[in-house]
């Protein structure tokens, strides 16, 4: 347990953007899990699901909860499975 009023404090936003943080997180798989599934079922949703899933991640990288180049090459593999079933 943190002693001085500030560490304290520290500890208490620490705690606060963990939370949040996870919840981006939670966010970010949710929508690639969507996404991964509509490219595997094809059609109109799967185009949306992709945008959506990048523009989630985007943000999340944006945010600081995922790196660039971790966000740079999830979107990489997203859009090679969705051209790959598109053809």
């Amino acid at each position: 347990m943190p002693n001085k009023q500030a560490a304290k404090k520290a500890w208490r936003q620490t705690k606060k953007h963990l939370i949040h943080n996870n919840k981006l997180r939670t966010g970010v798989q949710v929508n690639l899990r969507a996404a991964r599934k509509a490219v595997v079922a094809g059609g109109k949703e799967a185009v949306i699901q992709v945008k959506k899933a990048i523009t989630v991640l985007d943000k999340a990288a944006q945010k600081g909860i995922l790196k660039k180049n971790t966000v740079a090459r999830l979107k990489s593999r997203l859009m090679k499975q969705a051209n790959k079933i598109s053809k």
